[in-house]
């Protein structure tokens, strides 16, 4: 007997090499082409994947500039606006001040001209507190670099030292914030 006698003694009967050799083949021959098409399926998902994120990052940039762009003409706006309002509030006073100086000319009632400017001053003083500025005060306190600027010192007993002594301008605060510190002469 020879090998192939050998192998097809072996195999039980109904069962064919060739056929089984050929669908291994078969089946080599197709996971490449299955691979190929799989891959080439991927990669285009991915390019697609890829095009829409570009797309979508192209309008999220577009999104922020025009709200970018948005927001700082509000800003601009808010500001033109609020200096506005301030400066109308501010022209009644302005008209008071100048039927006061006509008055000055026409009368010699010292009284009724004082009367006049402490209405003047009382009408501006709500007017500052209306829009949130306040006197920062000053008569008593203890020296303060976050509200006060020395101008000097004065020679004053030991309860004055640091105190306050004079005030020779008026500081201010809006809210906070100081927007004019208060010139104060310090006891030392």
């Amino acid at each position: 007997m020879s090998k192939k006698e050998n192998t097809t003694e072996q195999k039980p009967q109904g069962e064919v090499n060739e056929p089984v050799e050929q669908t291994q083949e078969q089946v080599t021959e197709q996971e490449p082409a299955d691979e190929q098409e799989n891959l080439a399926q991927k990669v285009s998902e991915l390019q697609q994947k890829v095009a829409d994120l570009q797309d979508l990052k192209l309008r999220q940039m577009a999104e922020f500039d025009n709200y970018r762009r948005r927001t700082n003409k509000e800003k601009l706006d808010l500001v033109e606006n609020a200096g506005e309002q301030i400066f109308k509030s501010l022209l009644p006073l302005m008209d008071d001040f100048e039927r006061a100086m006509q008055a000055i000319d026409k009368t010699d009632d010292v009284n009724a001209l004082r009367e006049g400017l402490q209405l003047i001053y009382q009408k501006f003083r709500n007017f500052l507190e209306q829009h949130n500025v306040t006197a920062i005060e000053t008569e008593g306190k203890d020296f303060s670099t976050d509200e006060h600027e020395a101008v000097t010192t004065f020679a004053a007993g030991d309860d004055k030292k640091g105190k306050i002594i004079d005030c020779t301008q008026r500081g201010y605060k809006l809210g906070d914030k100081v927007i004019r510190f208060a010139k104060v002469v310090v006891g030392e």
